[in-house]
């Protein structure tokens, strides 16, 4: 076992950001050796409510032996539940108290937090569950995925679409060349970022620990906000709508939408990334936005030309496409990937062949993407037996670099010139500043 570090040592080693922060570490846990199938394993969970609560009923066959939570309401509820689970506030006591009694942990804080929660469990040697995106910058979500390969680890990120019935056939129906080779698809979620603004009239209440919460991001004292003019709280929810907590709806939705597009055409690093929409805003986030990406070819597989839409935008190219009776296609978000002998229109749950007047003429493969046990035990399994996961943080780092790259370019007003295997934007500085971000002393990955 590694030597144990004090609290005081952890919060002044932690404090440089960037390379030099893996110095906290000399000696880390190795990953624990694989556990029988009857065997549970202990889990800590850092967050405890909302999606945080599904990803711990997701995983409550095992033992949940710690929770986390800045909010004392949630905790007290959640220790409730998983009576015998000792209660935390501070993710970072919770980790170095528990290091000898955890297999794996549960990230699902809001987004700022997630790369520092995981960063330290995956550095203790902790299987790591991480909620999407994974994390709130790029330089993050690379981080973590080389700790996950450093540490021999198990990962799993938060995309539970990913696991469902719909999504494999869709993948099965792009990669088997029934519509043909695939140039052009459009990615688009209907949900409004827009209308954000943080407000200072009100107390913080007893049971939120705010500078707990606010963990990397800036100093500030507690605050609550508006969206289009109605009052809204900042925790739990309401983070989602400004930059220092969350990435708008490329933060909330990307991940789940662009995820089919980057498994069923086999992407990884676009080359380059245009966002534009409307003028951005300092600290809030803004709806409305369009992203193209371009992707290079991937062995035979031509190059890809993905355009994201929010906000209410959907791509103009569904009006080439009708309904079985000849009218105009009612979908809400979804995918459209457009081939060279047909389309396929797809969502979370359905799929449709186009143009519908030829989809009897498709000729579908037969199935043959093994059907998922349960989006949580992918991740159990394959910690007890050695294997892998189809969301682990090698394909979702990728998936969320991706993601967050588009935040760069349309935060900075800039196409983005991407250099994957460097982490460089090649020609614009402005964007290249918000790959990375700085950390409170304390915080840092």
């Amino acid at each position: 076992m590694p030597n144990k570090i004090s609290r005081r040592g952890f919060l002044e080693k932690s404090a440089f950001a960037g390379a030099a922060a893996t110095a906290w570490y000399i000696n880390p846990r190795p990953a624990l050796a694989s556990k029988s199938a009857l065997e549970k394993l202990n889990i800590g969970a850092i967050g405890t409510a909302n999606r945080a609560g599904a990803n711990i009923s997701g995983c409550a066959s095992q033992n949940i032996v710690a929770l986390v939570d800045v909010d004392t309401n949630f905790l007290d509820a959640a220790v409730a539940k998983y009576q015998g689970a000792r209660k935390y506030q501070d993710f970072r006591v919770m980790l170095e108290k528990e290091a000898e009694n955890l297999d794996a942990v549960i990230v699902a804080s809001p987004d700022h937090t997630h790369a520092p929660a995981a960063a330290m469990a995956m550095r203790l040697g902790k299987h790591t569950y991480c909620e999407k995106p994974l994390t709130h910058t790029v330089s993050e979500a690379r981080k973590l995925a080389e700790l996950a390969a450093e540490n021999k680890l198990v990962t799993q990120m938060g995309n539970q679409i990913h696991a469902g019935d719909n999504y494999r056939r869709v993948v099965e129906i792009v990669e088997s060349g029934v519509i043909g080779p695939v140039h052009e698809v459009h990615v688009w979620a209907v949900a409004n970022y827009t209308g954000g603004k943080l407000t200072t009239d009100k107390p913080k209440p007893a049971n939120v620990d705010w500078d707990l919460w606010l963990g990397p991001a800036p100093k500030r004292e507690y605050v609550e906000c508006t969206i289009s003019g109605e009052q809204k709280t900042v925790h739990p929810f309401s983070w989602r709508w400004f930059w220092d907590y969350g990435n708008g709806g490329l933060g909330d939705f990307g991940c789940h939408f662009m995820d089919l597009a980057h498994w069923a055409l086999n992407l990884k690093h676009p080359t380059q990334i245009t966002a534009t929409g409307p003028a951005p805003l300092a600290e809030a986030t803004t709806g409305g936005i369009e992203v193209v990406y371009k992707y290079p070819a991937r062995g035979d597989r031509p190059p890809v030309t993905m355009t994201w839409h929010d906000g209410g935008k959907k791509p103009a190219e569904l009006a080439n496409y009708k309904d079985k009776n000849g009218k105009p296609l009612d979908w809400g978000s979804g995918q459209l990937f457009i081939g060279e002998k047909g389309a396929i229109l797809s969502d979370y749950g359905k799929y449709l062949l186009l143009p519908t007047s030829k989809a009897e003429e498709f000729e579908i493969p037969e199935p043959y993407i093994a059907k998922s046990i349960g989006h949580h035990n992918e991740w159990i399994e394959a910690i007890k037996t050695g294997g892998t996961t189809t969301c682990n943080f090698d394909y979702a780092g990728a998936l969320t670099e991706a993601v967050l790259l588009a935040v760069a370019s349309y935060r900075s007003g800039e196409t983005i010139h991407w250099d994957a295997a460097n982490l460089k934007v090649t020609n614009s500085p402005k964007a290249q500043a918000l790959i990375s971000k700085e950390y409170r002393k304390g915080w840092a990955i």
